[in-house]
């Protein structure tokens, strides 16, 4: 099944977030009944690169997706973009501190079941094949 994605930031991500968390599909939700649902915390690219200012991002990234889609499941995927270095680096920034996510690094990705994380792998296991292969068959 291909792989569907959903952007977000700082600035959208209550609204894209609470169409993504909604079990029941309505008009403009990315979310259908029935759907894995993963959230990849990532740092925003460079403009002047196209790539991430992140090292673990750019090798996580191309891995993460390839797993996705290859997967047979119905998959959503939200890539939330944490911001810029400085901002990222900041202790009280949004997603270190909101208890739901608790972001200690990125990449991070979620798999976000009930309302909850029920499953999660941060920075330098976010690449690990078997590890994503592992979150993608949790129940």
């Amino acid at each position: 099944m291909p792989l569907k994605t959903f952007d977000a930031d700082l600035s959208n991500f209550d609204q894209v977030f609470g169409g993504f968390t909604k079990s029941e599909t309505t008009e403009g939700s990315p979310s259908e009944p029935g759907q894995l649902k993963f959230l990849l915390f990532l740092a925003d690219k460079d403009p002047s690169t196209n790539r991430s200012w992140c090292p673990d991002c750019n090798v996580a990234e191309p891995i993460i997706y390839e797993k996705l889609e290859a997967s047979n499941s119905n998959l959503v995927l939200l890539r939330a973009y944490v911001g810029d270095r400085p901002t990222w680096r900041n202790p009280s920034h949004p997603w270190r501190v909101d208890p739901r996510f608790k972001l200690k690094g990125v990449p991070t990705l979620i798999r976000w079941e009930n309302e909850d994380v029920a499953g999660r792998l941060e920075d330098y296991e976010a690449h690990i094949g078997d590890k994503i292969d592992s979150i993608l068959a949790s129940n």
